[in-house]
């Protein structure tokens, strides 16, 4: 993660507000936990409380030894800044079938792209958000 803009001083970083995920693994027979930041870092045990807490407690000493190597410990994914835009490449196929879509339900193909992704439901309006029923 070179992009500055993305990394603070590992001093400020608090590792409780990362991004954890604890869930069960049938063929271990364990909860499994993460930190999506730092993916290095796993922990493993029969009890969820557990494993997130040793996680959680790796966590911690990564950020210290990068601190201790004067590397930057990358930001919680809660306290980056998002510009909102992001570039997509699809087939050209698709492509043509939501421009049709979006141009037969009178909005933008981005307001169509960003209604689907927020889950559907607000494709089926019209623009002004009220539905034709």
């Amino acid at each position: 993660m070179g992009n500055t803009s993305q990394q603070k001083t590992t001093s400020a970083i608090d590792a409780h507000h990362y991004t954890y995920q604890v869930r069960w693994d049938a063929k271990s027979k364990q909860y499994q936990a993460t930190v999506a930041e730092l993916p290095e870092c796993t922990a493993a045990s029969p009890s969820q409380i557990e494993a997130l807490t040793a996680v959680e407690t790796e966590a911690m000493r990564r950020i210290a030894a990068m601190h201790a190597a004067g590397i930057p410990a990358p930001i919680p994914l809660t306290e980056r800044r998002y510009s909102g835009k992001i570039l997509l490449r699809i087939p050209p196929e698709l492509h043509r079938e939501l421009s049709i879509a979006a141009a037969t339900q009178h909005i933008s193909l981005n307001r169509l792209i960003a209604n689907r992704l927020a889950g559907g439901a607000a494709d089926e309006e019209t623009p002004d958000n009220q539905s034709d029923v």
